[in-house]
């Protein structure tokens, strides 16, 4: 195992008063409706932990972590977590967009995935390779990240403001094979159980009705 994952005990999760019910987050006033199989690539630290939640996500058809927003003759585990490689460790999700929807993916995305109001980290997990961003393909999804943000910044929903990032996607790498599905692969890893499966059960008790088999 790497030392830097030893070296991580706990991320940590979003404020616990905007996660107590599902309607207690809003759904976004503005959302992609296209047809057909669709992609998002999200960052919001470590991509074991990002993966997990949307694999459990109904309409979710592929996750698969990777790195995006930087180098890409160093698009690799040992260069990225350096930090120096301008890299995010982001998950790209293939979902179908007649049972989920590019602004659902964004609210389990907020409430439940990550904490979007920490600058380049996620808990101990420190580093630009951790930073909160969205990796848009087209204006129309830079345009519902941008607005479903402002949104929750004027609601309110955390004590402080939201610093995730709207990044062109410039190039997705996949990720070495050991790190994909690796929570599932790896429930007993202490890693995966401080940090990864608190997240799922926060997505089963928040989003229920969002998960796989509930539709």
């Amino acid at each position: 195992m790497h030392a830097k994952r030893y070296k991580t005990m706990l991320c940590e999760l979003p404020p616990k008063d905007v996660l107590t019910a599902a309607d207690a987050f809003p759904d976004p006033l503005l959302d992609q409706v296209p047809e057909g199989e669709q992609e998002i690539v999200l960052a919001g630290g470590c991509f074991w932990c990002v993966e997990a939640v949307y694999l459990k996500v109904a309409g979710v058809i592929r996750v698969e972590s990777g790195y995006a927003g930087g180098d890409p003759s160093r698009a690799d585990y040992r260069s990225v977590c350096t930090g120096l490689t301008g890299h995010a460790e982001v998950v790209r999700i293939r979902y179908d967009s007649t049972r989920t929807s590019l602004g659902q993916l964004l609210k389990v995305f907020f409430a439940v995935a990550h904490d979007p109001t920490q600058l380049n980290r996620q808990g101990n997990d420190r580093g630009t390779q951790y930073r909160s961003a969205v990796f848009f393909a087209n204006d129309e999804q830079r345009q519902v990240v941008r607005a479903y943000i402002d949104q929750l910044d004027a609601a309110g929903k955390f004590s402080s403001p939201i610093v995730t990032t709207l990044e062109p996607l410039k190039q997705f790498h996949p990720a070495e094979d050991y790190h994909q599905n690796y929570a599932a692969l790896n429930p007993g890893q202490p890693y995966i159980q401080a940090v990864a499966l608190p997240k799922v059960d926060k997505l089963k008790q928040v989003f229920a009705d969002k998960l796989k088999g509930s539709d």
